[in-house]
């Protein structure tokens, strides 16, 4: 089983590779044929043309566009991937220091979505044919349509404004100090053994997590109510059926880990949007994450801020799938031995 997983991590990294390159030629090149001018952002309304092209010059975006790309791949394979136009801070400590917030808000939200979903797919299964199907499998097709965002503004409203029970905005409360050690407020306040600023970070966390576990989990339901429909007619399961094992038992130990292997594909996949769709939900409850940088920079047409959070972006997407592919052949017997 090890061979197969350090063979899955050695072919991603392989494919991995150009991709990276491909995304940030695209990204770089695309960022410079938009009208907007970064400096515009930096230089007064009373700067000469002698200032703007001065500024022009030491930013480097007087050169040609391969020369800049250049020079811009060569620091970034040093880790060095440049610094803000409009903060002046390196693009990597910006990154660093909100990457963490945007991680474990969509860690939280699979978590969410998979206490969702898994229950949820079951008892779809289980009222296959039977009353209640119609509605359940409704209320599913409803709960698809509905978006993220909407989930968003709609949790914000009903349980932080008309029923304040839960904190809608920030990562933790003001008087709480911020985390240091890891960067992961829930990691670092249990290492402290801090528990209320642990549960204070989780307020926060809730509704956030919980929009996106609700634009996220009933996907996953009807793959996993379909999978298992699939199973039903398998042999192994009719076999089970003849021993006189319960519906519950065989669905529990036979085919539920038949039926999670297509959904863990799917979650693989999905998860993906969902670390991409933090973005607007960020925004929406003002949460100190990467989705939030990433809005700011495109405002300010910070490129070297928009292309070190797109590199990123898509090289934490490649070490999902990586990850879901090494857990499928855990998971996958056939794959396990060969």
């Amino acid at each position: 089983m090890l061979a197969v997983l350090v063979r899955q991590v050695f072919v991603r990294a392989l494919i991995a590779i150009p991709m990276i390159f491909a995304l940030s030629v695209v990204v770089f090149v695309v960022l410079r044929m938009l009208p907007a001018d970064p400096l515009a952002m930096m230089l007064p309304p009373t700067a000469t043309p002698t200032e703007v092209e001065s500024l022009r010059a030491a930013l480097g975006l007087d050169r040609s566009l391969p020369v800049q790309y250049g020079i811009w791949l060569s620091h970034a394979l040093h880790g060095d991937l440049g610094r803000s136009i409009t903060s002046g801070e390196t693009v990597t400590h910006l990154i660093a220091t909100t990457l963490p917030a945007t991680v474990e808000l969509s860690v939280v939200a699979l978590a969410f979505s998979l206490v969702i979903s898994i229950p949820g797919g079951l008892l779809l299964y289980a009222l296959n044919k039977r009353r209640g199907e119609l509605l359940a499998d409704s209320f599913v097709v409803l709960l698809i349509s509905v978006p993220s965002f909407l989930w968003g503004i709609f949790l914000m409203l009903v349980l932080g404004v008309m029923w304040p029970i839960l904190p809608f905005s920030d990562r933790f409360g003001a008087d709480i100090a911020p985390p240091k050690t890891t960067g992961f407020a829930l990691i670092d306040f249990l290492l402290r053994g801090d528990f209320q600023a642990w549960g204070n970070a989780f307020s926060h966390l809730m509704l956030p997590a919980l929009a996106l576990a609700l634009g996220f989990a009933p996907l996953i339901i009807r793959v996993l109510r379909a999978s298992l429909l699939e199973a039903a007619g398998e042999q192994y399961a009719m076999v089970a059926r003849l021993r006189g094992q319960s519906d519950a038992r065989i669905v529990l130990r036979h085919m539920f880990k038949n039926a999670v292997l297509p959904t863990l594909t799917l979650i693989g996949v999905q998860f993906g949007f969902l670390f991409g769709g933090t973005l607007l939900i960020e925004m929406i409850f003002s949460f100190p994450g990467l989705g939030n940088l990433m809005v700011q920079a495109v405002r300010n047409h910070d490129l070297p801020l928009i292309q070190g959070i797109a590199l990123v972006f898509c090289v934490i997407i490649l070490v999902i799938n990586t990850c879901v592919d090494c857990l499928y052949a855990v998971v996958n017997p056939r794959l396990r031995d060969a």
